[in-house]
């Protein structure tokens, strides 16, 4: 499991992706609306592995970037995208 986001004194903001479930299909890419997501290589249990991961540009802006798809209102539209449920918005504003 990946987490990209922060706490803060105003909540807590993640997008965690499961990278055993993830199968690289980019899907959640294509339906993330401010294009924060893409397809990374990284090395899980010892071998290359595609993933989803949030781009570097909008790992610590978060919160303003996901605010837009409202994530505590319901699921967030690269939730909905994953069929492989590899995907979660952990979004609690205090």
């Amino acid at each position: 499991m990946t987490h990209y986001g922060y706490s803060d004194g105003s909540g807590e903001y993640y997008i965690v992706i499961d990278s055993d479930k993830c199968s690289g299909c980019g899907d959640c890419v294509k339906a993330c609306p401010q294009s924060a997501l893409e397809l990374a290589t990284m090395l899980i249990d010892l071998e290359d592995k595609t993933v989803a991961a949030v781009t570097e540009e909008h790992r610590r802006k978060i919160k303003y970037t996901c605010s837009p798809c409202k994530p505590e209102s319901g699921k967030a539209p690269c939730v909905l995208a994953c069929a492989q449920d590899a995907i979660k918005c952990v979004w609690t504003p205090h």
